[in-house]
C-alpha cells in the first residue's frame, strides 16, 4: 500500500508539473518551429519538450542558484534540439548550399577586404539576386550546431573543465562574429536569439517581410559559419 501511494503522489506531482510549466514548453517548440522546414510536427517537439520538463523536475537543485524555469527552459530546449539532430531533417542540398555560399563569402571577403552585398555573393554564384535570396531563405533551415547548443548552455554533469573551457572560447568567437555582421544583420539574430522574437515581430520592427527576415537570417547564419567554420566542421 505505501508503494502504491508513493507512486500516486508521484504521478500527481508530476501531472502538477506538466500542468504548470506546458505553456513554456509550447512556448519554446513554437519559437523553434520559426526555423524548422514545415514538415517537422509541433507535436513531436512538445512531446519530447514534455519529456524534457519532467527530466528537469527531477535534476532541479535550487543550491545552484538558477530558477526553475531557467533550468526546465534550458532542459526543455535541448531535447526539442536533440530530437531535430536524430531526424536529420536538414536536407542535403541545403546543407551544400551553405558550404558554397559561406566560401563565397569568405572568397569575396578577402579579396576586397570589406563585407560584401548579397548582389556581389549572388554573382560570385552565377545566380540571379532572386535566386539566391531563396536559397537564404532555405538557409535559414540550417543547424548552426555550436549556434543553437550555444543557447541551451552546459548544464552536464559530465562536461569538465576542458568542455566549459571550450564552450567558452566558443561564446567569445561567436559573440566577436555576430558583433562583425553587417548592421542589419546583427540587429536580425540579436532579436531573434537574444530577444526572442518570432519572424513576424522582427519583420514589424525591421520593416520588412517575414520572408526577408528569413532571407536575412540565412545569410547572417553563412557569414557566421565563415567565422566559426572550426566549430561547424
Amino acid at each position: 500500500m505505501e508503494a502504491t501511494a508513493y507512486v500516486q503522489s508521484q504521478q500527481g506531482s508530476m501531472d502538477d508539473l506538466v500542468r504548470e510549466y506546458l505553456p513554456l514548453v509550447k512556448k519554446i517548440g513554437l519559437h523553434l518551429m520559426a526555423r524548422l522546414p514545415p514538415n517537422i510536427e509541433l507535436d513531436d517537439l512538445l512531446q519530447v519538450g514534455v519529456i524534457g520538463l519532467i527530466q528537469a523536475g527531477g535534476t532541479y537543485d535550487a543550491a545552484r542558484g538558477a530558477s526553475f524555469s531557467t533550468h526546465a527552459g534550458i532542459r526543455i530546449k535541448g531535447a526539442m534540439l536533440d530530437e531535430v539532430r536524430r531526424n536529420d531533417w536538414v536536407p542535403r542540398s541545403v546543407q551544400q548550399n551553405m558550404k558554397q555560399v559561406s566560401t563565397a563569402i569568405a572568397e569575396l571577403e578577402a579579396s576586397l577586404g570589406r563585407t560584401v552585398t548579397d548582389t556581389e555573393i549572388a554573382a560570385e554564384l552565377k545566380i540571379s539576386l532572386e535566386d539566391y535570396r531563396q536559397m537564404s531563405r532555405d538557409l535559414a533551415y540550417c543547424r548552426l550546431t555550436s549556434l543553437e547548443d550555444s543557447t541551451v548552455g552546459v548544464e552536464s554533469e559530465q562536461a569538465g573543465p576542458f568542455s566549459q573551457f571550450e564552450d567558452a572560447r566558443f561564446r567569445q568567437t561567436l559573440s566577436d562574429a555576430i558583433k562583425s555582421l553587417p548592421e542589419r544583420e546583427a540587429l536580425m539574430m540579436s532579436l531573434y536569439y537574444g530577444d526572442e522574437l518570432n519572424l513576424k515581430e522582427i519583420g514589424e520592427v525591421m520593416g520588412v517581410s517575414e520572408s526577408r527576415v528569413s532571407q536575412i537570417h540565412g545569410q547572417a547564419l553563412a557569414r557566421l559559419r565563415v567565422k566559426v567554420v572550426e566549430w561547424v566542421e
